[in-house]
């Protein structure tokens, strides 16, 4: 068996950029072993003042819309631009998969391959609040590491979108034009969350298609309520694959910043994202202690069937449940 780091192994390692010290650190985190989360934990706090000091930049589109390519671009586009720049992808279903990571790297094979990027999946376990902690635990490391640069991807669609808002500075829907009604199978919930969107795929003879899109995301984007921080989403079209738009995405985040940051919103923001960080974890390993518990398991196994079959309802197994946790 590996002999594991010793804390202040990983701590200096991390401190000085080491790729392998951060890698390890990131798998120590996201361990399921007790002994290495305590120790993970404890990395993290130790580095905490070390934190902090990035953009972060969340990602989401549905399938098929280019995230990958995209995250190529604008990241080789901000390592250009003297960024240090950690790719976060989350994937709910990597755990099941095991494979979806490896396909990111195949499409990210120029920024996988340069030093100056470290790209990372984060599996979700059983539960997206695992995620959520795995992933905020993984972008501390790479701010600690020296990234100021941090861009989460999700992977999946869903409660994956809401998770990475809850540990962002900027979110940014990517959408494609040329299929119809635009506006067409996008929730409304995550437009709202977005604090700009991008038209991808803009390029060749979908130019025209894609200022169209364009204008009408503006008028849907009009419709819904000012958001609290006195930011207005905008709207750009790129093209990925010519690698055009990608100094319009960035001065866009970059206005963002100084707009919230002038307002309060920037800290206020991070603030309330720390407290649902705790509120996730207390959640999580209440959950993991819960079933765990020896009279919960039982009592599971003893009414599985008839959960089942409906001859009792679940609500009434997770109240017993619940009580023979509390009284153990």
């Amino acid at each position: 068996m590996k002999k594991r780091k010793s804390l202040e192994e990983y701590k200096s390692g991390i401190l000085k950029g080491d790729r392998s010290s951060l890698a390890q650190a990131i798998t120590l985190v996201e361990s399921t072993l007790e002994e290495d989360r305590k120790l993970g934990s404890q990395l993290v706090q130790e580095l905490l003042p070390k934190t902090g000091n990035s953009i972060r930049v969340g990602i989401t589109g549905v399938p098929g819309v280019g995230k990958s390519t995209f995250i190529e671009s604008f990241g080789m586009f901000l390592l250009n631009s003297g960024r240090h720049v950690a790719v976060l992808a989350i994937d709910p279903s990597s755990q099941k998969g095991k494979g979806s990571i490896l396909g990111d790297k195949t499409r990210m094979e120029q920024l996988a391959s340069d030093h100056r990027a470290f790209i990372r999946p984060s599996p979700s376990g059983n539960s997206l609040g695992g995620v959520s902690t795995k992933t905020r635990e993984a972008m501390l490391l790479c701010e600690a590491a020296g990234f100021d640069t941090i861009l989460i991807e999700t992977v999946g669609v869903g409660q994956s979108e809401t998770a990475v808002k809850n540990m962002v500075d900027f979110f940014l829907l990517l959408m494609l034009s040329g299929a119809g009604d635009e506006l067409q199978g996008i929730k409304k919930g995550i437009m709202e969350m977005a604090d700009g969107l991008v038209i991808n795929k803009a390029d060749g003879e979908n130019v025209k298609a894609s200022k169209l899109a364009r204008q009408h995301y503006l008028q849907a984007l009009h419709l819904f309520p000012p958001n609290e921080n006195n930011w207005y989403p905008k709207v750009e079209l790129v093209s990925s694959t010519e690698r055009t738009g990608m100094e319009e995405i960035w001065k866009m985040i970059k206005a963002f910043e100084e707009s919230t940051k002038s307002n309060g919103f920037w800290s206020k923001t991070r603030a309330n994202q720390r407290f649902k960080w705790f509120e996730e974890s207390v959640h999580h390993m209440l959950f993991e202690e819960f079933s765990k518990n020896e009279g919960v398991r039982k009592l599971l196994k003893e009414h599985e069937n008839e959960v089942a079959s409906g001859k009792i309802s679940p609500q009434w197994l997770a109240q017993r449940a619940l009580e023979s946790f509390l009284n153990n």
